[in-house]
């Protein structure tokens, strides 16, 4: 490390404000990544790290797809950019074509953005559109969840419910009511869907009784709470959230930010848990991280509806990005969709997902693990606090680096989601590493 850092100026990391990093610890040794392949990454010194998180979620293909690589490269040299606003190119169109096919049945509109915090912006303004194009411009209230994460753009950072992404931005927030998280402290090591907490959902009904269902515009969940630590509904839970929404006239909305494309081993967890939204936000594996784009799905009818209700050669939505749908994000998610289906990708993680999960939990025996959940490819493991909530998952995060395994931590819990390319021994080598570090808190 102190050869790494000679090799810098003392400047040349000071420049880069970090996201969601310590930015000070970090920049006194730093953690730098120099390229991937495969499952892998490499450092600067040449080491190989093995990727534990997909990325931060959306590299399900692995790294170094070169295909991709070509694609965006094509489409460079042929457009570098095209705007969308009363203008339009091909690869876009295609895109969502290609999205549509595997959303659950009539979800096939979809609106582009470039980021999983824009799709969430997105759709809450879909939602108010949606009820005022329907006569219930009075539908104004959004419900979330405690644990929640949907993004840090403003409407995001409203509906999260993850105190340390709020507190300091409640003077730009709108007020949200928030549901009770699904963690309950009889459900720890639980494989799959918990048995015990669908009443959870039914803080719902008492926000209807509260502020009147007639209120409210939409409910927004995560079908598995990623970001706060693989949070899976208990069994029950989401059914019970759609068939309140449906008494209500509520929009429900699915966040498949990291859940979307195969991680949960259908296209979407909305299709494995076999509940239908109305809207879902997607970004992340769209591209398989290789260019920014996010995405918003919608039913048919919830577009009809604000399209129909605006007067002809009119802009029925008022909202886009300059970047919505960029030519070169487009290539990369045509190529990526191409790959999904020609490698069959999602059923390769589900067949993984049994050894996945078996060897997950056997890190339940740790002393430092206080609990273990996943599903599909996805879990989460927390480890006992030391001092102040967040250091113990932080020195994880040095600490497995070291080791060679990235994970990404949120607080105490390390949220693991290997690609779904990996094979069994990648997948040993995941908990080899991570089981040798957590035995040593």
């Amino acid at each position: 490390m102190d050869e790494l850092r000679a090799l810098m100026s003392s400047n040349t990391l000071e420049h880069h404000w970090c996201p969601f990093t310590a930015n000070r610890d970090f920049k006194a040794a730093p953690r730098l990544l120099a390229r991937g392949e495969g499952v892998y990454y490499w450092n600067e010194q040449g080491e190989r790290i093995i990727d534990g998180s997909s990325g931060l979620f959306c590299c399900p293909l692995g790294h170094g797809r070169r295909e991709i690589a070509d694609a965006v490269h094509a489409q460079l040299a042929t457009m570098d950019y095209a705007p969308h606003f009363q203008a339009g190119h091909r690869a876009s169109f295609e895109l969502a074509s290609r999205i549509a096919r595997i959303l659950p049945d009539g979800m096939d509109r979809v609106f582009f953005g470039c980021s999983g915090s824009e799709a969430v912006d997105t759709a809450v303004k879909i939602a108010l559109a949606y009820h005022r194009a329907g006569g219930e411009a009075q539908r104004t209230r959004f419900v979330s969840r405690e644990r929640a994460y949907h993004g840090v753009n403003l409407a995001g950072t409203s509906l999260s419910g993850m105190v340390k992404n709020r507190r300091v931005f409640d003077a730009v927030t709108f007020p949200v009511a928030h549901m009770r998280h699904t963690w309950l402290e009889e459900n720890r090591f639980t494989r799959g869907q918990p048995p015990t907490g669908a009443e959870l959902a039914d803080d719902l009904e008492r926000f209807c009784r509260l502020y009147g269902g007639d209120a409210i515009a939409a409910c927004f969940v995560e079908p598995i709470a990623g970001s706060t630590g693989t949070l899976v509904p208990p069994v029950g839970y989401l059914e019970r959230l759609r068939e309140i929404c449906d008494a209500h006239g509520i929009l429900l909305v699915f966040d498949e930010v990291i859940t979307g494309f195969g991680r949960t081993g259908e296209a979407f967890a909305a299709q494995s848990f076999g509940v239908k939204p109305d809207i879902v936000t997607l970004a992340k594996a769209i591209t398989n991280g290789c260019q920014p784009m996010g995405a918003v799905a919608v039913d048919e009818r919830i577009y009809d509806t604000i399209v129909d209700a605006a007067p002809d050669e009119a802009i029925e939505f008022f909202h886009g990005y300059t970047c919505s749908a960029h030519p070169a994000a487009c290539a990369a998610g045509i190529v990526v969709q191409e790959i999904y289906e020609r490698e069959d990708v999602f059923a390769r993680g589900r067949a993984l997902a049994p050894h996945f999960q078996e060897r997950l939990f056997a890190l339940a025996d740790i002393a430092a693990v206080t609990d273990v959940r996943g599903y599909g490819l996805m879990g989460g493991v927390d480890v006992a606090p030391a001092g102040a909530p967040g250091r113990r998952g932080l020195e994880a995060t040095k600490r497995f680096f070291e080791a060679g395994l990235h994970v990404k931590f949120t607080g105490d819990c390390g949220i693991v989601a290997p690609p779904l390319v990996a094979e069994r021994d990648h997948v040993d080598e995941i908990f080899d590493k991570a089981e040798r570090v957590l035995r040593t808190f």
